[in-house]
């Protein structure tokens, strides 16, 4: 059924549909819609056998989530920011220990300074805790992977995060297809765990490892998420024949065909990047798009496959590993490695600088010309960075960087001297 709602709204109404018996809630801007949502459901009785339990904090919450699924209970969270970061004991905790649970991150840079918009610092700090990470485009693609992840969780025995680009999709009023209950049920089976604790058949979970062990237990970690590389495109399939749309898998791509110029990126950004390649494309360039959903696993070959013929390779990522630059595009470089494509890596959008059309279409235009640099910060101010640079170097006391910068710009009145 059509129905024009808030992202969030939407999110809330996937899970509600996909039948959680347990959900753990700790408000963070920007995800707290969704766990409000579900809240109301639950107090309504819209949303019926499930225990909604508000904590005292993010990392009581994934916890709380952790004990449920322990104990067979399908469990929900969602957090953002500085809130996964506290629960970073706990992230690690849930994929050591194998427990299925879906947690919706609503990505939002983390401080300091302190920052409540958009990027993806945020889940990229996790990406080798264990957990696989799905990114959604849409509102619509974020119901559905939500739906979805929690039938490759279960599968598997593994925890997901479902990302969503905090306001850009999550306080979005978007138009999405709203499945019926009984779709969900048919597609989505009741929970069966692959483990539980039972005090008829007692067994102890996490327990200590030692050295003789503990390759072997990480190993197979990575073999699980190896199978999710198989799994992943296979429940988007049984999705598509449910509900009738292509939602989810490893990859999707754009114009890929006769592409010279191949954009990759992750999240709502793709949008403005499949518009502005209209663009060009109607000026004979040939580019296209490739977007990854599945940054963990990390799907090398199919990003090696839909890269084969492309002269040029441009990651566009809403995230910086400072002191060496790119994150997806080093996972990039490593699929299309012994190849002679340079991997150009764009950083944008941090902190929720608005990605223009404008500002792609230039950037794209130098990398075709071959005059992109292998590491881009798009629309950076260099008057305002150099300006920082060489009055530290002329005084010794110069100050937070974040206020000298907005004292530079005017945003905060100047020292009274």
């Amino acid at each position: 059924m059509l129905e024009q709602c808030e992202g969030s709204h939407a999110v809330a109404a996937a899970i509600a549909l996909s039948r959680p018996e347990v959900i753990c809630a700790y408000p963070i801007s920007p995800q707290t819609h969704i766990v409000e949502g579900l809240g109301e459901m639950v107090k309504s009785g819209a949303l019926t056998r499930c225990e909604f339990i508000n904590v005292e904090s993010e990392f009581a919450a994934l916890s709380v989530a952790i004990g449920a699924s322990a104990a067979g209970a399908r469990a929900y969270t969602a957090t953002a920011s500085q809130g996964l970061l506290y629960m970073a004991e706990a992230v690690y905790n849930a994929s050591g220990l194998g427990l299925p649970i879906v947690m919706t991150v609503a990505n939002r840079a983390i401080g300091a300074p302190i920052n409540i918009w958009n990027d993806h610092t945020d889940s990229m700090s996790m990406r080798d805790a264990g957990w696989l990470q799905l990114f959604a485009e849409t509102n619509q693609e974020a119901l559905d992977l939500h739906i979805q992840a929690f039938k490759i969780a279960e599968e598997l025995s593994l925890p997901v995060m479902v990302c969503m680009d905090g306001f850009i999709l999550t306080h979005a009023y978007e138009r999405v297809d709203m499945p019926e209950q009984a779709q969900v049920d048919s597609f989505l089976p009741p929970y069966e765990p692959r483990q539980v604790l039972d005090p008829a058949e007692p067994i102890t979970i996490g327990a200590m490892v030692g050295p003789e062990a503990f390759t072997e237990v990480r190993y197979l970690a990575h073999a699980k998420q190896m199978q999710a590389l198989e799994l992943i495109p296979q429940i988007a399939a049984e999705f598509k024949a449910e509900f009738q749309r292509d939602s989810g898998g490893l990859i999707k791509t754009y114009l890929l065909g006769d592409a010279d110029t191949i954009v990759i990126a992750l999240g709502s950004v793709l949008g403005t990047i499949k518009d502005t390649v209209d663009d060009l494309r109607s000026t004979g360039e040939k580019i296209g798009v490739l977007g990854i959903t599945s940054f963990r696993p990390f799907p090398i070959e199919a990003i090696r496959s839909a890269t084969q013929n492309a002269k040029r390779i441009v990651v566009v990522e809403k995230c910086l590993a400072v002191g060496i630059g790119g994150i997806v595009s080093r996972d990039v470089r490593s699929a299309v490695q012994n190849r002679p494509q340079p991997v150009l890596c764009v950083v944008a959008g941090l902190g929720g600088r608005a990605i223009t059309k404008a500002s792609l279409s230039k950037m794209l235009l130098q990398a075709i010309a071959d005059k992109l640099e292998l590491l881009t910060f798009l629309d950076l101010d260099w008057q305002i960075v150099n300006r920082v640079l060489a009055r530290e170097k002329l005084q010794r006391r110069s100050g937070p960087v974040a206020e000298g910068i907005l004292r530079d710009m005017g945003a905060v009145a100047s020292k009274v001297g």
